[in-house]
């Protein structure tokens, strides 16, 4: 197996083990051709049907949907470090100047520097929730395509403007989706709000807003409109299948119903909570009431396997040992909400999410013959637990390989990392970060 066998417009691919929705199966093939799956089935039949093609075998391999990250900030990668030890609530004083600090140049190489690290981590997919960067988002989004990886490219518009010229500019883009966003309730009026929302159900788009995070930002939505964070949303008409709710660790029984009744979505994103929240969102009561709900970075680390292991171990440490839940969702909950389930969070149902026909190729090839998966008795259970990112050999998006062994095969991204560590600390100097450094 080499880089080569996955070039070309069609590809006949027979893993030893393929990840479809209804579980891990053996004996099948897939049939890539134009960038999309176009048929799957029984590998003899396939290699019946298609002789005129060099099946690719993949002995040994896993072939599973690629991650689908709901939430991430891909203008933060230069100062992720910055966030260790720190206050939670800490967009004021370290992310806000941080962005601020960045210009079209260092924007643009901090987006692609993310989406690298994404890529290497198995998401195929990214959704970045906006940039504070005084830049167009041209630059975050020519990161991402030149980094390969398909983004869910959202911009702030809390002033109620640019958004229905954002959600064009990017009709048809193969690999951007547009996304409107709004940092927190707060900062937006009920009116503007409500009209963003407006605009993304019109548009099949998400509107991307932090919700009920940290108890600061709930406590201060009290004070500004008088209503928690979720509630104020319902309350004004902007909850529905087309708002996705960032982080909502901090839920009451009556919001996770409007989230419910509503139709809406949120990103459930443990390592930010471990690294610097206040709460963990209750993931296991929410797939419990049908809350739609995917799983993100929120920029804290791209990979994807330990973030399956930081969302089952979450719940097991804040509900299922105090409840005698021994199962927390197993292995198939995390992994569909870290790909298929993500991907409806985001809109992109229709696209992405899963090895099915008509979707877009957008994969991983994982190692199965290793320590670490040896002897199996229940992969779902095992890629959540035991796998890393070391364990992918090859990361495909669109039909095209991306990654082959943790690298580019067709750009340099070893020039990128060089020029990343040499410009990202001249942009953490250059910005005003305040943090509460350890006596």
């Amino acid at each position: 197996m080499r880089p080569a066998h996955f070039h070309g417009a069609r590809q006949l691919l027979v893993p030893e083990v393929l990840l479809l929705p209804e579980g891990p199966v053996r004996g099948r093939a897939v049939l890539v051709e134009g960038g999309t799956f176009r048929r799957i089935g029984p590998a003899e039949e396939l290699l019946g049907a298609h002789r005129d093609l060099r099946p690719v075998r993949l002995d040994g391999r896993l072939l599973m949907p690629g991650f689908v990250d709901a939430h991430h900030h891909l203008t933060q990668s230069f100062g992720k470090a910055q966030s260790f030890g720190q206050p939670s609530e800490i967009f004021k004083t370290v992310w806000e100047p941080l962005e601020h600090a960045l210009d079209e140049d260092t924007a643009y190489l901090s987006a692609k520097l993310a989406a690298l690290e994404a890529l290497r981590g198995g998401f195929t997919t990214v959704a970045d929730a906006g940039t504070r960067a005084p830049v167009d988002v041209a630059a975050v989004a020519k990161g991402t395509e030149e980094a390969g990886i398909r983004c869910v490219l959202g911009k702030i518009v809390s002033d109620g403007t640019g958004g229905p010229a954002h959600l064009s500019r990017w009709e048809k883009h193969p690999l951007i989706h547009p996304s409107l966003a709004i940092a927190v309730p707060e900062d937006a009026t009920a009116a503007v709000i409500k009209h963003t929302a407006d605009l993304c159900a019109e548009a099949g788009a998400v509107l991307q807003i932090h919700v009920n995070e940290h108890l600061a930002s709930v406590e201060r939505s009290l004070k500004s409109v008088g209503r928690r964070p979720v509630d104020h949303l319902h309350h004004i008409g902007a909850l529905g299948p087309h708002t996705l709710g960032a982080h909502a660790t901090l839920l009451t029984p009556a919001e996770m119903r409007m989230l419910a009744d509503s139709g809406a979505a949120i990103s459930y994103n443990p390592v930010a909570s471990a690294w610097k929240g206040n709460a963990v969102a209750q993931a296991d009561m929410l797939a419990a009431l049908d809350v739609r709900f995917g799983m993100g970075t929120d920029g804290t680390r791209g990979d994807g396997f330990r973030l399956l292991d930081a969302a089952e171990s979450a719940q097991r440490l804040t509900s299922g040992m105090a409840t005698g839940d021994s199962v927390c969702g197993a292995g198939r909950r995390w992994l569909e909400h870290a790909t298929s389930r993500s991907a409806d969070a985001l809109g992109l149902g229709r696209v992405t999410g899963r090895i099915a026909v008509g979707k877009a190729a957008d994969y991983l090839v994982v190692d199965l013959a290793v320590p670490e998966l040896t002897p199996s008795y229940g992969l779902q259970w095992e890629l959540v637990r035991l796998a890393n990112r070391d364990l992918i050999t090859a990361v495909v998006v669109n039909g095209r390989l991306r990654l082959w062994e943790g690298w580019p095969p067709d750009w340099d991204a070893r020039a990128l990392v060089e020029r990343a560590a040499k410009v990202g600390p001249e942009v953490v100097r250059k910005a005003d970060i305040r943090r509460v450094e350890p006596r």
